[in-house]
């Protein structure tokens, strides 16, 4: 069968059919409400809401499998009351729908004891894994091996968004998917035992945006390579310059070079020009 990797429109979810249909969401991050109000900021709960809104996803996909890739908890190192509370009532209602499929991010410490019994929920590698031939890594660590070997790649992590700047300053900031393929030879130098020439089929890759809207996330259109998150990204493994952006409308805005230049020069962290001393 042909692999099909498809956004849900105006939302921050993939659809992947193979063999199986996936429904795949990324940075959840139940429980930052915790986080917030222990930072003087009071927001109540959020996560039936979120519930909600993936459960519509659910009805309208029928998913066989539901692929939660990182960060589905949010407090790190502790694991919040909140957290206790929300996430396995969160996790057994989706079970209810599918068996469930976490790929733990740099958030998910102790998720392992958060789990529901009894129901279809699997905890994976945090250097991802591959299901149903697409391979799957939240993005903080080096994939696994065996996710260099597959023709799609999806991660997660970087929460990626595009800033808009009018003339007068005035900036919006909008969530947008990112598709790309990887840098052979960046990758070939780290994984030194593999011979990428047997089994390479240059993945393309997809970066998802954070399903929750209060994590903020990284401006594209403003980073350079070691301003993004995550070893495969910060150490160039991963072509930015021809990277294709897309809003979650469908909107294509075309390769990530022809973006930053429409916004103009990248500053640097002193906020100078780059070049500019």
């Amino acid at each position: 069968m042909t692999i099909e990797i498809e956004p849900i429109f105006n939302e921050p979810a993939l659809v992947v059919k193979n063999e199986l249909t996936s429904l795949v969401i990324a940075d959840i991050h139940l429980g930052i409400e915790w986080d917030l109000y222990a930072s003087g900021f009071s927001i109540p709960s959020r996560m039936q809401k979120g519930l909600d809104r993936i459960l519509g996803y659910i009805q309208s996909v029928e998913p066989d499998r539901i692929i939660l890739l990182g960060d589905v908890k949010h407090n790190v190192p502790q694991i919040s009351w909140q957290e206790r509370d929300e996430l396995p009532y969160f996790l057994r209602t989706l079970a209810e729908h599918a068996h469930v499929d976490i790929l733990p991010g740099n958030h998910d410490a102790g998720i392992e004891f958060l789990l529901p019994d009894g129901k279809d929920v699997q905890l994976h590698s945090s250097r991802g894994t591959v299901i149903d031939s697409v391979g799957y890594f939240h993005g903080h660590t080096w994939p696994a091996p065996e996710l260099l070997k597959v023709e799609y790649m999806i991660a997660a992590h970087n929460h990626p968004t595009i800033r808009f700047t009018d003339p007068l300053g005035h900036t919006v900031v909008e969530p947008a998917w990112v598709r790309t393929r990887l840098k052979k030879e960046v990758l070939q130098a780290h994984y030194s035992s593999m011979d990428l020439n047997e089994d390479w089929r240059n993945p393309q890759v997809f970066i998802i945006p954070s399903f929750n809207e209060l994590c903020g996330g990284v401006a594209f259109n403003e980073s350079l390579e070691d301003d993004l998150l995550g070893p495969i990204f910060s150490s160039g493994g991963v072509e930015l310059d021809n990277a294709e952006l897309y809003l979650l409308d469908g909107t294509n805005l075309g390769l990530l070079k022809n973006v930053r230049k429409l916004h103009g020069p990248k500053k640097d962290r002193k906020g100078r020009r780059k070049g500019q001393k």
